[in-house]
């Protein structure tokens, strides 16, 4: 019966194009089985990027490279790697992006100084452009002078002849 199922499965996952390896589900089903294996990846998986989607954690992504991700924090969770291991690994791989809040350093800078640094350009630039505005529109607001009314007056009562 066992047998029959294996089969069955393999059959399913081979159709529908499945990555998932026997031995991938069996260690999946002991990280499953041990609770805090489990809550550790839970946690670990909420402080890693989706390399693909790149603004989910890999626990809230289903693109097939957070499943990978998953299945190789798990796999380092049952090799008894630490929480620091495992993310040093990810950090060594992929690089400070794959680390969901990464950390304040020269190449970093710009992540978390760039949207600062946006809005204050963005302020600057607006309070220049209100003043100019402001300047052109209190020129054009200056009364006619008496050459510039008469030449109004003659302009109206020609109009109002035609």
């Amino acid at each position: 019966m066992k047998r029959r199922l294996l089969i069955a499965l393999f059959i399913f996952g081979s159709f529908f194009g499945s990555t998932v390896t026997f031995a991938d589900a069996a260690t999946e089903a002991a990280t499953a089985a041990d609770p805090v294996a489990e809550k550790r990846l839970q946690k670990l998986s909420e402080e890693l990027r989706c390399l693909v989607c790149q603004n989910q954690t890999i626990a809230d992504s289903n693109a097939e490279l957070a499943q990978d991700l998953r299945r190789e924090v798990r796999g380092m969770i049952k090799d008894g790697k630490t929480d620091k291991e495992i993310v040093d690994f990810m950090v060594t791989r992929y690089g400070d992006f794959v680390l969901y809040r990464p950390p304040v350093k020269g190449i970093t800078l710009l992540l978390w100084g760039g949207p600062v640094a946006l809005m204050l350009f963005g302020l600057f630039a607006l309070q220049r452009y209100l003043r100019r505005r402001a300047t052109r529109i209190n020129a054009e607001d200056q009364p006619l002078s008496a050459d510039e009314s008469s030449r109004a007056d003659a302009m109206l009562k020609e109009i109002d002849q035609k």
